[in-house]
């Protein structure tokens, strides 16, 4: 066989090398559909999840990627996309005015929680974000905190002797947040005395959040920590939000300044701090870091 013949060979259809199926565009765009589906629910994703989301090469990912941003659907990132739903989101500004009230109240009422010695989690959220400025007016000190919420963190760094950690994960600008892998990974190297965190809704069921990437990290922290605390104002009573956060036995105490009736009609027998009471029998001091945690059915 000549070279020419060869070469003829090696080119025909036959040849496994040079033939590549075209996939039916339907199936390219229900795809395509499906990444930004993924995408608005966890805002962020890294190349590799996409991959293993979709089970596809990253060459895929990339060209569905490229035209996904080209139709206006998603802003690329080194290494992965944001949702532009994103970009819709109410920023961190525009989320502190609302309820601020009512936020800064659930605040001052579970700061006297933070010991000397100590070590505790502040979640996302601008109610976490009162309560970073409630330890500063107080002049609270001696314990250390791991944080995912950027101005939270700001405040805390500037106290005397409070030792301030940062996860690490994707940064989301309006929202002032890190999230994703990176943020989970960090989380679970540490234990937590008490774990202090937000969401956007509580009905029945339970409470509500809005993206599983905030709910990852928060599954996270809630299996590392003696206790969680989460503080929702009255406004989020009997609201839901797109995903299910956790079940009401998983909450250790909820911290809301809804009426005792509506809380009761909502969590029955789970503790309710409201901002006027004392605390809930048993939670003054939260357990060592150091003892074992508690079991937390997410």
């Amino acid at each position: 066989m000549s070279k020419l013949q060869a070469l003829a060979v090696c080119r025909s259809p036959a040849s496994s090398k040079f033939n590549r199926m075209r996939v039916p565009r339907h199936i390219v765009e229900a795809r395509r559909d499906k990444l930004e589906a993924l995408l608005a629910a966890h805002r962020y994703l890294p190349l590799k999840e996409v991959c293993q989301q979709l089970g596809i090469s990253e060459a895929t990912a990339r060209r569905d990627l490229v035209a996904l941003q080209e139709a206006g659907r998603l802003r690329r990132t080194h290494g992965g996309a944001l949702s532009e739903f994103n970009d819709r989101f109410p920023s961190f500004t525009e989320r502190h005015r609302r309820g601020a009230r009512s936020k800064a109240l659930l605040a001052r009422t579970v700061s006297g929680l933070f010991r000397p010695g100590g070590t505790y989690f502040l979640d996302s959220g601008t109610t976490l974000h009162f309560l970073a400025e409630a330890l500063a007016q107080q002049g609270r000190g001696g314990f250390q905190v791991l944080t995912v919420n950027l101005p939270a963190a700001e405040i805390l760094s500037g106290l005397k002797d409070v030792e301030v950690h940062l996860t690490g994960g994707h940064m989301l600008r309006r929202q002032s947040v890190l999230l994703g892998e990176g943020a989970v990974r960090a989380i679970e190297r540490w234990r937590f005395d008490a774990a202090f965190l937000s969401a956007e809704g509580m009905d029945r069921e339970g409470l509500w959040n809005s993206q599983l990437s905030v709910i990852a990290h928060q599954h996270a922290v809630i299996r590392r920590s003696g206790r969680n605390f989460f503080l929702l104002d009255r406004a989020k009573a009997g609201r839901v939000a797109p995903y299910f956060l956790l079940s009401w036995p998983a909450v250790d105490c909820l911290v809301c300044d809804a009426s005792k009736a509506e809380v009761e009609a909502l969590c029955g027998e789970v503790p309710h701090w409201h901002p006027s009471d004392p605390p809930p029998t048993g939670l003054e001091n939260s357990p060592s870091a150091e003892g074992e945690l508690p079991v937390h059915y997410l």
